[in-house]
This record gives structure tokens, C-alpha cells and sequence, in this order.
């Protein structure tokens, strides 16, 4: 039987979503918790990659165990009493069997988030930046974005992906308060994607880089004429969409 577990997490003490060697990663973490309940090793394939120190809001995973869940909440509760303060488990749905958490996902939401100003209490949550940007100027570059679909120039390099293809809904920032937020929407990311997006919309910001620079550093496919990577911390996976009545299981 299939199950989507929906939970979120605080990136900050791990390496990235992904197990890998030597280093603790959410999915390990979660994987060791269920094997523990079930009593059986257990593995979970997660609806995407997140790196070291990005946070997620809203992440789905799926995983396969051989008795039904009956008590939902119960299971929920002692996942959580298992795993540490930093991942907290929300739901668990029982799904079709050939359903997959990472290739049935319609879209993923991603959130940027920068302090104008030296604040005590977001020192981990977002990405302090003081220079004066300009919002108008950033925001006709985001409309540029949504009229292309390759993004190579803001993938990491030696990725291993067959098209650097991705659909971008929309993408947009909005001042709030003393905090700069960059939404995007797609319905694939490219490894660094964002980040790599957030950092060349700063130079557009600062005057650096104009709209019709910005279209050419799209159109040559190239990351060494894109912007920095601004650091992983602002970084939030807020929203994963499914279509439930084709995911979820028929009763």
C-alpha cells in the first residue's frame, strides 16, 4: 500500500533533502523514523530536492508499506514524537498504488526572503541585504521570465537532467514591511533555479543588469552570465499541488 506523507521542515541543520553519506539529510531522517514505527525498513521518494539549508513549508513524500494505516492520527503523533523538533509531520493519505509524489506534482511554489534591515530574529530565516533595490525594475524582468521555458542560465552546472525545460506560472516580489518577498511558481525547478534567479534579479535591482540584458543572459543558456546564488537560508519550498481526485485512492 501507498502512502503521501505531507510534512514540513526547518533546513537549517541538514544537508539538503536527499541521503547521501556522512552527512544527515531529511529524507534519512524520516526514513529511519518510519523504518523504526514499522519495524521494517522503510524508503521514501520525495517530491523534489531541496540543498543544504533550504526550509519547506509544505513537502509530500511517498512510501510503501504492507498494512493499511487505520488510525491516522495516531500515526501522525508518533511519527512526530520520533523525529526531531525540526521536521513535523502534517498528514498522511493513502494513495493509488502507481501514484509517485515527485512525478504527479502539477506545480511547486517557491518563496525568497530578504531583510532590508539587521533583524535579531530572522538572522536564520532570511537573507540580510541593505543596498536599495529597485522593485519596478525587478518585477518586468519577472514578467520576461514567464515568456520563456529553457532556464539552463540558472541551473547549477553538471546537472544531470535531460531538458532544463520549466513552465513558470508566475513570479513576482512584494515588499512587506521591512522584508523583500520573491514568489515563484512552476511546475518544475531546476537544481539552484531559484536562487541563481533571486541573485540576477538583485543586479536588475541595483541597476546592473537591464530587461534586455536580462532576456540575453536567458536566451545564451549560460550560468557564468547570470548572477550570484544568494545563500540557501531565505529560501522556502511553500507549496506542492496535486491533482487529489487522480492521486488519492478510490475507496
Amino acid at each position: 500500500m501507498r502512502f503521501f506523507l505531507d510534512f514540513s521542515y526547518n533546513g537549517q541543520h541538514f544537508h539538503g533533502w536527499q541521503r547521501q553519506i556522512n552527512a544527515i539529510s531529511v529524507q534519512q531522517t524520516i526514513e529511519d523514523c518510519i523504518s523504526i514505527i514499522q519495524g521494517d525498513k522503510t524508503s521514501i521518494s520525495g517530491a523534489g530536492r531541496t540543498d543544504s539549508g533550504v526550509h519547506a513549508n509544505q513537502m509530500f513524500a511517498h512510501f510503501d508499506i504492507n498494512e493499511k494505516i487505520n488510525d491516522k492520527n495516531s500515526f501522525i503523533h508518533k511519527t512526530n514524537s520520533f523525529l526531531p523538533s525540526d521536521i513535523a509531520v502534517k498528514n498522511v493519505l493513502q494513495v493509488e498504488d502507481d501514484s509517485h509524489a515527485r512525478f504527479d506534482a502539477l506545480s511547486r511554489e517557491y518563496e525568497y526572503h530578504i531583510s532590508l534591515k539587521k533583524n535579531p530574529f530572522e538572522i536564520d530565516k532570511s537573507y540580510l541585504y541593505k543596498k536599495t533595490l529597485d522593485l519596478n525594475k525587478m518585477n518586468k524582468c519577472c514578467d520576461i521570465l514567464l515568456q520563456y521555458t529553457d532556464f539552463k542560465s540558472f541551473s547549477k552546472s553538471k546537472t544531470d537532467v535531460k531538458t532544463y525545460d520549466c513552465q513558470i506560472f508566475k513570479a513576482k516580489w512584494i515588499l512587506d514591511g521591512d522584508s523583500l518577498i520573491f514568489k515563484i511558481k512552476a511546475d518544475r525547478f531546476l537544481r539552484n533555479m531559484v536562487r541563481a534567479i533571486v541573485g540576477t534579479l538583485i543586479e536588475v535591482g541595483l541597476g546592473k543588469i537591464n530587461q534586455k540584458d536580462f532576456k540575453v543572459i536567458i536566451e545564451k543558456k549560460d550560468r557564468q552570465l547570470a548572477g550570484f546564488s544568494v545563500p540557501a537560508h531565505g529560501l522556502y519550498l511553500k507549496k506542492i499541488e496535486y491533482n487529489w481526485d487522480k492521486v488519492l485512492i478510490s475507496e
